[in-house]
């Protein structure tokens, strides 16, 4: 029996674990840090041998096979040993997409992955085509085979999921744009993060379909840097405006057409009707923590934006604000340059607070153009001032423009923190 091990016993692992037993590997699982007992017990479940707190390198240095999680870095000593020892080193994607014959799309992208991939299942899904949503979204890939299985995977998949590729192969690429993002992964290397995404159309033959945001001058860099084989297929607002008119709460501002393009091309490649596709972008929810309109108390709308993990993003949210703002941000900085913003946030924004156990950069930035900071040390306190600082007609956006790890578990607990918060005022 062929040995397999899988550093990390988060969702990814788990997902990789069941799907090399069910194909008769023997599988060990390690993670430096504790697993939980929901992982523990589907370890067990499933005969898999696990250890937490540590690695085992006599028995990790056996494997035929090494699936590593994504959220592990590429610069710690298990990896480094394990490239020494020549051991082939794969993405749970890339695992997983070896024990399926179902068409892929991939979607990565610095921002917008999320809604173009939901929005794309919710196009296919609604004409009759069966499609599965996996990957950075909802189940892991290897989770989602096991489970149900489906003509069409739609996959969202972050950079790191696209580290150690080898032979994945999505019939559809798409990146929707390019920014500085998780920079201290790449070791500040901007270039080294664009060409990490550009592994999803690395595989790509010329019968394959690369679609891309026209208008990113990254992602153009990338096209003339690297060999791509698959047709491709720019979009912008400019050929969106002319074939669809998105009239939907959830795909407000100038980014969420450009995903609607993205999602419609991938559509018309599936031969659907633009007809269609214009009467499904009517009835599409968009992503929780994505713009996501909580409630309105005393004519001040509250919006989560929680999902707003790095500048851009936050970019695209005050860019689609049009009532005086109050904007909660701040977290885990990733080595954010902030300058970007502080032209929407003088026209936007009349007061900032401060979330985050590290405030200064943020102070310092744009206290020449907000005249109004206020410090909150908890989502409580933070929605509070918010509600103190508002007035008849303002937004309150909570868009961190940082990671959630100082104050938070991840985006989803301050998202829903502050869901909580609003609806107890």
């Amino acid at each position: 029996m062929k040995k397999l091990v899988v550093l990390g016993g988060g969702e990814s692992g788990i997902g990789a674990a069941a799907l090399a037993k069910h194909n008769n590997w023997d599988v060990f699982v390690s993670d430096a840090g504790m697993l939980t007992a929901a992982a523990k017990k589907a370890f067990e479940t499933n005969g898999v041998r696990f250890e937490e707190g540590g690695h085992n390198m006599r028995e990790i240095l056996k494997a035929e096979l090494v699936v590593k999680s994504p959220g592990i870095p590429n610069t710690v000593a298990v990896i480094k040993d394990i490239e020494a020892a020549k051991i082939p080193m794969v993405s749970e994607i890339e695992f997983a997409s070896s024990y399926t014959d179902a068409t892929l799309i991939g979607i990565t992208g610095s921002n917008g992955k999320t809604t173009t991939a939901m929005l794309t299942h919710h196009l296919l899904s609604d004409s009759g085509i069966d499609a599965g949503l996996a990957g950075n979204i909802g189940n892991s890939f290897a989770q989602a085979l096991l489970q149900d299985k489906h003509d069409v995977y739609v996959l969202e998949i972050s950079s790191f999921q696209l580290e150690h590729i080898k032979k994945f192969h999505p019939h559809i690429a798409v990146i929707t744009n390019l920014s500085p993002d998780h920079l201290d992964r790449y070791e500040n290397s901007f270039k080294d993060y664009c060409a990490t995404k550009f592994n999803i159309t690395k595989n790509q033959t010329e019968e394959d379909h690369f679609l891309y945001e026209a208008d990113d001058e990254n992602i153009t860099a990338g096209i003339a840097q690297f060999n791509i084989k698959a047709q491709q297929y720019p979009y912008n607002n400019a050929n969106n405006n002319a074939m669809f008119t998105i009239d939907n709460p959830s795909l407000l501002g100038r980014h969420n057409a450009k995903n609607a393009m993205a999602a419609a091309t991938i559509a018309q490649l599936f031969q659907l009707s633009n007809q269609d596709i214009q009467a499904s972008l009517q009835t599409f929810q968009g992503a929780a923590h994505r713009l996501e309109h909580v409630v309105n108390i005393l004519n001040v709308a509250y919006i989560n934006d929680s999902k707003a993990t790095n500048v851009n993003a936050t970019f695209y949210a005050l860019e689609s604000m049009s009532k005086p703002t109050i904007w909660i941000v701040g977290g885990v900085d990733k080595g954010n340059d902030y300058s970007s913003l502080l032209p929407l946030v003088h026209e936007k924004v009349k007061a900032i607070i401060c979330l985050g156990v590290d405030n200064q950069k943020i102070i310092d930035i744009f206290s020449p153009v907000v005249k109004v900071l206020v410090e909150a040390k908890n989502m409580n306190d933070a929605v509070k001032a918010s509600y103190d600082l508002s007035t008849h007609g303002d937004a309150v956006l909570l868009s961190p423009a940082c990671a959630s790890f100082d104050l938070f578990e991840n985006y989803e607990d301050r998202g829903n923190q502050f869901k909580g918060a609003v609806r107890k005022l």
